[in-house]
């Protein structure tokens, strides 16, 4: 048997009953067909608007647009992009998901395809994406039209789709729009920053549109909701080319607070989130609402912990499922892993599940080669529905695409996450590979330690990045946002984590926010997660400054190893981000300093200023010789992080106490 996830419509038992529970009760479904993702995009649109011309398309605010009356203002505009006769990429700017979706449909409709920009980003990131993508054409609203006129200044034409022109037709193009043809180039920041354009045709667009409509059973009396602003992604598409009823909601512009009064008055059936947008939804209901339309919650794009599955089950009716899926912006949707109230979730990370129809997902080491069950590897997609690559970036595209060998037309991409798999094909997220990173020569999963710091009692919110230390080390610097009335100290921090981590997956600094920081889609934001001051953390004992010379000695050797100031003579080693390695390197810059013949555990047994400075104390006048000295030192400044472990296990206490 290969070790590859293979593809396969059908889940497992277990799984299919629970996909069974979301349906819509109405049961008005009807099946989206798989040769229906050979056309393009307007046409799978216009046989939507024919069957159903006056039930509502959007709603947002107080404005509302039924199917025919969408149809028709979209075809407005394609008319006026068709008359400018560009057929290269016309750039999207505007800020709202209404004029987002007007927009995108007409230059669809008009036989060109679409770059979507942020009318509030940075000046040189939109040029950039102009200029890399080609555009011949800006399309605009009333909204952002002075911003866009900046960009263009005279030399590229600009449409605002906002002037009046009711002389305009109304009726289809009826262009013949291959599905090979692009239907849009989305940039994003790729882990380096650079902004990369990745493209998707008709067709792709239509495959993932098809497995989320029927893995859901997405129909014409669903209200779906989508969250974000001026870029709505594969979810809006699901709800318009399937007869749902779209309500685009702007998280960053209205904030979580007015959601879940927005959710039950919208009656809204099914909505998607990021698991930290998620978080914030959770932290902010009451607990008397009551959700009774909602059939079916999705999460993706970053881990989901055990945790978030008791705050659904904790609001959410027995009728509303959880899906946890895995997707990329290059692959789409890949698997998806069906939740309800019974479902046991024994790990801390809830696996993502199974591959959707026409994707087969493998999971290959360093070299290629795929790894066995329970193994993590590099999580690999091979479909015939991928993009051909990133736009004129050969390179990255070489780098990241490969043609799949015996699979017909099928590429494979490489996503940069891990996975591991088990032995029945069930998928686990194990996260970005550059979120794997090395401490102290240990291999580090960044996600392993949010999740953990997330079952802290309280603590609602996590996120951990890495940083230097002054000798140019990593070390994890933890954020966290806490919702009981007392913080909890470094302390109570550092001893749950020892009973569930090893010492080099401990954070060596703790930092309380309000709010974590978020992308514009709902993302952790961790380039916002700014490197902290090297303060004295907030610790049970209280500081004490050092009163003798030996003292302030010891303080400022502890400071310049540690990268804390100030150093209280109190303060537990271990509490103030400690670790073996610099346990060595302290005792290290004592001996060298003081060069007393003091015995390596003495000091390694002093977890504070104030235990170390009694030891010398007791062996003050007892001088080392220059070559003891350097024997010594060589001796300390030659451990690996294993034997520094092993030293400093049997020497220094981690209880203060002690």
């Amino acid at each position: 048997m290969s070790e590859s996830i293979r593809n396969s419509i059908k889940l497992p038992p277990e799984q299919e009953a629970i996909r069974v529970k979301c349906f819509h009760p109405s049961g008005t479904f009807t099946e989206f067909a798989r040769e229906e993702i050979e056309q393009s995009i307007p046409q799978r649109f216009e046989k939507i608007v024919a069957g159903y011309p006056d039930r509502l398309a959007i709603t947002m605010g107080d404005r509302s647009l039924t199917y025919g009356e969408l149809n028709k203002v979209a075809n407005r505009l394609a008319h006026k992009i068709f008359d400018r006769d560009s057929q290269l990429p016309t750039a999207l700017a505007v800020k709202t998901g209404f004029s987002a979706v007007i927009g995108h449909l007409a230059i669809l409709k008009a036989g060109n395809f679409s770059v979507r920009l942020n009318p509030s980003a940075p000046r040189a990131r939109t040029a950039h994406m102009l200029a890399d993508s080609g555009a011949g054409l800006i399309l605009t609203d009333d909204e952002s039209y002075s911003v866009t006129r900046e960009w263009a200044k005279n030399k590229l034409p600009l449409v605002n789709m906002d002037d009046k022109d009711d002389n305009r037709a109304e009726n289809n193009l009826g262009l013949s729009i291959s599905p090979s043809a692009y239907a849009y180039i989305g940039y994003t920041s790729g882990s380096t920053g650079q902004t990369k354009g990745r493209v998707k045709t008709h067709r792709e667009v239509l495959h993932a549109v098809r497995n989320l409509a029927n893995d859901s059973h997405v129909g014409a009396n669903d209200r779906v909701a989508v969250f974000s602003g001026n870029f709505l992604g594969k979810h809006a598409e699901e709800a318009l080319l399937n007869g749902a009823l779209l309500f685009p909601f702007d998280l960053r512009k209205h904030g979580i607070s007015d959601l879940p009064a927005w959710l039950i008055q919208n009656e809204i059936t099914i909505c998607k989130f990021f698991p930290t947008a998620f978080r914030y939804l959770m932290a902010s209901l009451s607990g008397g609402e009551t959700f009774s339309t909602l059939r079916l919650i999705r999460l993706e794009g970053e881990s989901v912990y055990r945790r978030d599955v008791r705050l659904f089950r904790d609001h959410f009716s027995s009728a509303c499922l959880l899906i946890n899926s895995f997707s990329s912006t290059e692959s789409g949707t890949v698997c998806r892993y069906f939740i309800d109230g019974n479902l046991q979730i024994t790990g801390n990370r809830v696996p993502v599940g199974y591959p959707v129809e026409g994707v087969e997902v493998l999971l290959v080491d360093e070299s290629g080669r795929e790894v066995g069950i329970n193994q993590p590897g590099e999580i690999t997609v091979r479909s015939r529905f991928l993009p051909s690559g990133y736009w004129k970036k050969p390179v990255t595209t070489d780098d990241k695409f490969r043609s799949g060998s015996g699979s017909g037309d099928a590429l494979v991409y490489l996503t940069g996450d891990l996975g591991q798999r088990a032995t029945d094909g069930c998928l686990e997220h194990l996260g970005r590979k550059d979120l794997q990173i090395r401490i102290r020569s240990f291999r580090v999963d960044i996600g392993e330690v949010e999740a953990t710091l997330a079952d802290y009692p309280g603590i609602t919110e996590t996120a951990v990045i890495a940083t230097d230390d002054p000798l140019g080390n990593k070390k994890l610097v933890a954020y966290f946002v806490a919702n009981t009335a007392s913080l909890p100290t470094v302390t109570s921090l550092r001893n749950f984590l020892e009973d569930k981590l090893p010492d080099y997956m401990i954070p060596s600094l703790f930092v309380n926010l309000e709010k974590i920081p978020l992308t514009a889609t709902g993302k952790i934001d961790r380039r916002s997660l700014l490197r902290p001051e090297p303060n004295r953390p907030d610790l049970e004992r209280p500081y004490r400054r050092a009163s003798t010379e030996v003292e302030k000695s010891l303080v400022q050797i502890w400071q310049e190893v540690l990268d804390v100031r100030p150093v209280g003579v109190h303060d537990n080693f271990f509490d103030l981000g400690g670790h073996s390695l610099a346990a060595t390197r302290i005792v290290s810059q004592v001996i060298k300093q003081f060069q007393l013949e003091i015995p390596l555990q003495s000091l390694l047994q002093s977890p504070t200023v104030a235990e170390m400075a009694v030891v010398f104390t007791e062996y003050q006048g007892k001088k080392l010789g220059e070559k003891e000295l350097d024997s010594i030192l060589a001796e300390l400044e030659s451990l690996t992080e294993e034997e520094a472990q092993r030293l400093v296990s049997e020497g220094i206490s981690k209880d203060p106490n002690k």
